[in-house]
């Protein structure tokens, strides 16, 4: 029952994604250049959401925090975050937009997947390597948030709640995803890129 729902879940997701624009990397491009914005508006919108309804369960009791996971902090993680960044702005697909432009028939998210796939691979082969080179060491103390979450076993950087933090980044991300306009350039979108 479980796989069918996680497959429920993600065809939906996928049907969402493909609906704003994700898939399309004219899209992304003109999102990253800050002349199409929408769809960086409705990520704000939805990461701030999606913060407010956990955080706020949390505190609610509606959410059981036993089901947060917090990734270690180590300097490959941000060598990685910058690398795909890169990706992102060469290709126009992260690795969730490039499976689902794939799934509508875009070739060139096959090559996308296929460049990923070697990249995990050649990661792989030289992770002794990488593992030896001291950047996949911990630091700040590893898997750490922010505030501290009732109930959770990491440790918070700041004596505040992480539930209230949680929910004030939230609110944060939902008013300047309203508060944005949809081009912060002043130019004018080209006619021949399709509109979202």
């Amino acid at each position: 029952m479980e796989i069918l729902l996680a497959i429920v879940i993600g065809v939906a997701f996928g049907a969402v994604l493909d609906r704003i624009g994700a898939t399309n990397p004219n899209v992304i491009s003109g999102m990253l250049t800050l002349r199409r914005i929408k769809l960086m508006k409705t990520i704000l919108l939805a990461i701030g959401t999606g913060s407010i309804l956990m955080f706020g369960g949390q505190m609610l009791g509606l959410v059981d925090v036993g089901h947060m996971s917090v990734k270690a902090a180590y300097f490959g993680v941000f060598i990685g975050g910058l690398m795909l960044g890169a990706g992102w702005a060469a290709s126009g697909f992260c690795p969730g937009t490039g499976v689902c432009a794939a799934a509508t028939g875009r070739r060139d998210a096959l090559f996308f997947i296929a460049g990923g796939l070697l990249g995990a691979a050649a990661y792989m082969a030289t992770y002794p390597a990488w593992k030896a080179s001291g950047l996949l060491n911990d630091i700040a103390g590893g898997k750490v948030t922010l505030g501290s979450v009732p109930g959770s076993s990491y440790d918070g950087i700041f004596a505040v709640s992480g539930d209230i933090l949680g929910i004030v980044l939230g609110l944060v991300f939902v008013l300047v995803a309203f508060v944005l306009p949809d081009n912060l350039t002043g130019q004018k979108r080209p006619a021949e890129v399709p509109a979202e």
